[in-house]
């Protein structure tokens, strides 16, 4: 699935849920936003805005091969499977990591793409 958001299409595939948008603003803030991308940047930032979501993001992009499983993630941040179950889910409905399935187990991973285009945003 394409999503336009402002003047750019991104598309995103994951394996277990619909593809999602991706936060693009390529000129930052220099110009006036559509509603859409002014909503689509703020489910974003309201994704992030939480602690133990940017733990989870700090965890998987330092994590040895660049992925991580839930199984990891939990100890590390003092958290329930559920719960850590949850922020992931948060992050990747809104695009900023992929979820792969290697057999029972799912593997999350950054995505990097709107990782940057986020931090394109503040610039």
């Amino acid at each position: 699935m394409a999503v336009n958001v402002y003047r750019m299409s991104v598309t995103l595939r994951t394996n277990l849920a619909p593809a999602a948008p991706a936060v693009c603003c390529p000129d930052g803030l220099a110009v006036p936003l559509s509603r859409d991308a002014a909503e689509g940047i703020a489910r974003t930032l309201k994704a992030v805005a939480d602690p133990a979501r940017l733990q989870l993001l700090a965890l998987i992009k330092a994590s040895p091969e660049g992925n991580a499983c839930v199984c990891d993630l939990t100890e590390p941040l003092g958290l329930t499977q559920p719960t850590v179950s949850h922020h992931l889910k948060v992050l990747a409905e809104v695009g900023l990591v992929h979820r792969r399935r290697h057999g029972i187990w799912v593997r999350y991973s950054l995505n990097q793409d709107a990782l940057d285009a986020l931090a394109g945003l503040l610039r």
